[in-house]
Order: C-alpha cells, then sequence, then structure tokens
C-alpha cells in the first residue's frame, strides 16, 4: 500500500514540475515585462536595457525558468514588478483572508451536503430525493458568476440585508468578518454543496446494491439503520473523495469570487497582476494555487487507496 501512496507523491511531484513550467512558459508569452511596468510608458530603450540587464531579463527562457524555480525551491518568492515590494509580504497580507473564507465554506458545506445526501438516499425516489435532485442538479449547472450576481441582486441590492463589497480593514472582530464575507461564502457553498451532496446520494445508493445490504432489506432492517449502519461506513472512502475533489474544486472558484466581490484575496492578488502585468506575483499565485489543487487531489487519491481494501491489496 505505500509503494502505491509513494508513486502517487511521485506522480504529484512531478505534475507540479510541469505546472511550472507552464506557468512560467504562459507568463512569458504576455506582452509587457517587469522592466516595462517598473518603468513605464515613458522610458528610453537605454533604461529598459540596463534594467532588464539587471534583473536578468535578457538572459534564454530557459536560464530564467531555472533561475526562477531555484528560488520557489528556496522559498524565495521573489519581488513585485509592480511596485517593487516582496512578494511574500503582499501574499502574507493575502493568503490569510482566502484561508479564513475556503475555512468557512469547508466548515458549512461538508456536513450539510452529507447531511442532505444521507436524507435523499434514505427516501430515494420520494419526494424529499426529488427536491433534492432536482433543485441540485439546476444549482450545478449554473456558474459561481451568476450565483454571485443573483446574491448581489437581491440580497445587497433589493433587500440591502448584505454588503455586495467584502472589504476589510483587518480590524473586524470574528463576527464582522462573517458578515462581510456573507455572500462570497454563500456563493461558494452553493455552488460547491450541490456536487457534493449528489455525489453522497450517488455514493450511497450505490453501496446500497449490494449483496449484503440486500441480505438486510430481506430480514426486516429499517433503511434508516441500514444506511447510517452499514452502507455509510462502506461509503466513507468515495466520499472523502468527493469532498476532497470538492474543495480542490473549489480554488478554482475563489478566483471569481474574490474579484467580483472586491475580497482583498491571494485571487484577486493574482488577478491584479495579470492587470498590471506584474508577472512574478502572478506566477508566485499561480504555483500556490495549482500546487494546493494538485495537493487535494492527490489526497483524494490516496484516501480512496487507503479506505478500499481491493485498491490496497489489487492481487
Amino acid at each position: 500500500m505505500w509503494q502505491m501512496v509513494l508513486r502517487r507523491a511521485a506522480v504529484g511531484i512531478i505534475l507540479i514540475w510541469v505546472v511550472s513550467v507552464l506557468i512560467f512558459a504562459i507568463t512569458q508569452v504576455l506582452p509587457g515585462d517587469a522592466a516595462e511596468i517598473r518603468l513605464g510608458q515613458e522610458a528610453t530603450p537605454e533604461t529598459l536595457a540596463a534594467l532588464r540587464k539587471e534583473m536578468g531579463l535578457d538572459q534564454p527562457a530557459f536560464v530564467q525558468y531555472l533561475h526562477w524555480l531555484q528560488r520557489l525551491l528556496t522559498g524565495d518568492l521573489g519581488v513585485s514588478a509592480a511596485g517593487g515590494a516582496t512578494i511574500e509580504s503582499l501574499i502574507g497580507d493575502r493568503i490569510g483572508n482566502t484561508l479564513f473564507m475556503t475555512a468557512m465554506v469547508s466548515v458549512i458545506a461538508v456536513p450539510i451536503s452529507v447531511l442532505i445526501g444521507l436524507l435523499a438516499a434514505m427516501y430515494a425516489g420520494g419526494t424529499i430525493d426529488r427536491i433534492v435532485t432536482s433543485t441540485t442538479l439546476g444549482l450545478v449547472a449554473v456558474p459561481e458568476f451568476m450565483v454571485a450576481i443573483l446574491f448581489i441582486l437581491f440580497l445587497s441590492v433589493q433587500l440591502n440585508l448584505l454588503p455586495a463589497v467584502s472589504y476589510l480593514s483587518g480590524t473586524e472582530g470574528f463576527l464582522d468578518r462573517l458578515h462581510a464575507l456573507a455572500l462570497p461564502i454563500a456563493t461558494l457553498i452553493t455552488s460547491n454543496a450541490a456536487q457534493m451532496i449528489r455525489m453522497t446520494r450517488a455514493g450511497v445508493l450505490n453501496v446500497m446494491n449490494a449483496p449484503y445490504i440486500e441480505m438486510a432489506i430481506l430480514k426486516g432492517v429499517p433503511r434508516q439503520r441500514i444506511i447510517l449502519r452499514h452502507a455509510l461506513l462502506n461509503a466513507i472512502g468515495p466520499i472523502v473523495n468527493i469532498i476532497a475533489l470538492n474543495l480542490a474544486y473549489l480554488v478554482g472558484g475563489v478566483v471569481v469570487v474574490e474579484t467580483i466581490f472586491a475580497y482583498p484575496g491571494l485571487a484577486k492578488l493574482m488577478v491584479d497582476g495579470v492587470q498590471t502585468r506584474d508577472m512574478p506575483v502572478v506566477q508566485a499565485c499561480g504555483m500556490i494555487f495549482c500546487s494546493t489543487y494538485i495537493i487535494l487531489i492527490l489526497i483524494a487519491d490516496v484516501a480512496s487507496i487507503m479506505s478500499n481494501p481491493r485498491l490496497r491489496h489489487p492481487k
């Protein structure tokens, strides 16, 4: 089993390296560079050439990539091309906000999704199941930006209950932060919980087709007891896998939501870096998001292996 886990970990490391190559290559082909950003449009060709030489931008792209990768491995993310501040300081001010929002979404969405999915599985084919299935199907089909716009329109503009802009000064208490983040948290919960509910229901119902479940049904064991005492335990592996995959998907949703609500998080910093052509910031943020996504997918893969005896002992 540990050999399989180590192989997955090795694949994850290779994927992170491939992602670093792609991120660096994509940012290189974008128009403008750090020297033009720092000096502005009125810079002369001589000053641009001198600054490019000082920053190492006159070197071949392969050499620049090796230097950038070396700095990443040593924990040095570099300096912002737009303001000259260290990227560590810029990210340090933002990553806590993003982690707080994603943590609140996870704490709320995961238990609610599992409970509703179990409820739909208990009454499969009934009114509750049909309502849950049709509602989640509609929510899955709606993108995050549309959900965010609808929340802003009704809860902020029409009813004036919640702020449309999630501004934080850094001095707010816990409840004040929740009030400011109510709309983005609700948007992410709505988008992610729907998929987790559907997959939890499907995972439990798939286990319900097993022969030992059919025997328990024939013996007259109540359906609720079968699901909670037998089916749920055997469906834990797929459910954990689903949760990890949706948390990985949450990484992409944060970029859209932080941009719409002007939330000062890591994703907003990356979007601002794209607008100002601050490529070092874009590269650093892109590596953080992509590495997080790969690590969560790897955790989901390992969890499915450890929870399934047939995968632990493939022979």
